[in-house]
């Protein structure tokens, strides 16, 4: 019996991940779900985005099905209680450092790719992004410079351990793939992007199967949309990762199809899509449900080992768009849970 967590959070977030979850429950498979509070809706319940009763849950779980944070209610909060705060700690806390995005067309989007439609059939790709270093966990705050400016600043930092055990995933997963591994930085100008190519220049070493190149990141943001076929896996820090993968996802037509899994050493995860908690359409029953029941597809390959089970449910969803059923970000009229119904009735 595998306990999940089920973290729905903010927005839509309770929407796609109750679909994510009717997926999952009907499997027949020995799961328990244990749902809590988290993000906006746990700060106005509690006091805090992420509760100590939700990271016990994290925690004791053997996965974690996690939604969307996000409250424009709460933007003018001091910025540890912010919503979006409680999936960084989440990601400190659960020691989540390497974030898979995967990034796919599905047969029949072609016209909803920004790209031309020979061009976005060739995506087939992994972004492998580092989640515990870099700006978003680096020094930061606010100060005022001799010259009575107010000044900003967040550091950029990595240390070699930091890099090595991500680069070791990209390695992995390139491995697994077509042996084929791009390392993006900007080792041009930036001394932590040196050290990173220097170390995962190193780490290639035992990797003699895979072959390793590198792109300075604003050359890979031009090739994604260039010639996105050319990739098989891209390695990456967290700023740079967070801003590919979410142009990676205009590249197959719409960000509410491109799920993520977060995981640890020994392949403890969280899984979410990775749109946000798009709070114009919550309760509306407008959002595309896939990219969440896409992660719990990832959750059942990468810590239950169910590879059987996660292809059926990523069949099942290539299936149903296949038949032409469309959401709104999709030019189509499903609501949420048609979408999850036809995913079901093809499961």
């Amino acid at each position: 019996m595998a306990l999940i967590a089920i973290l729905p959070g903010d927005g839509i977030g309770p929407e796609v991940t109750a679909e994510a979850q009717r997926v999952l429950e009907s499997l027949g498979l020995d799961l328990v779900f244990e749902e809590a509070l988290v993000g906006g809706a746990a700060y106005h319940a509690t006091g805090h985005p992420l509760p100590a009763a939700t990271l016990d849950l994290a925690k004791r779980a053997d996965a974690i099905l996690f939604g969307a944070v996000g409250d424009p209610t709460c933007d003018a909060l001091d910025r540890h209680l912010r919503p979006e705060q409680a999936i960084l700690a989440a990601r400190k806390e659960l020691t989540l450092f390497a974030n898979l995005r995967p990034a796919k067309l599905f047969a029949g989007l072609e016209e909803a790719s920004a790209l031309r439609p020979e061009v976005a059939r060739a995506i087939d790709l992994l972004i492998v992004r580092e989640l515990n270093g870099d700006v978003y966990f680096g020094e930061k705050g606010m100060r005022i410079t001799p010259a009575g400016l107010r000044q900003g600043y967040d550091v950029m930092s990595y240390d070699e351990s930091e890099v090595r055990r991500i680069a070791i995933a990209g390695f992995e997963a390139a491995r697994r793939r077509k042996g084929r591994l791009c390392s993006v930085d900007k080792a041009n100008v930036l001394e932590t992007s040196q050290l990173w190519r220097d170390v995962v220049i190193e780490t290639a070493v035992d990797y003699p199967d895979v072959v390793l190149t590198h792109l300075y990141v604003d050359n890979a943001a031009m090739q994604l949309v260039r010639d996105p076929g050319q990739f098989d896996v891209i390695v990456t820090g967290n700023l740079f990762g967070d801003i590919l993968s979410d142009q990676a996802s205009m590249c197959v037509g719409s960000i509410g199809l491109l799920p993520s899994a977060s995981l640890d050493a020994a392949g403890k995860g969280l899984y979410e899509p990775i749109h946000g908690s798009a709070p114009d359409i919550a309760g509306q029953g407008k959002a595309n449900p896939c990219a969440a029941i896409l992660s719990a597809a990832m959750l059942l390959r990468h810590s239950l080992g169910l590879p059987e089970a996660a292809d059926r449910i990523e069949a099942a969803v290539a299936a149903a768009l296949g038949a032409g059923h469309r959401t709104a970000d999709l030019g189509g009229s499903c609501s949420t849970q048609a979408m999850g119904d036809a995913v079901l009735a093809a499961l």
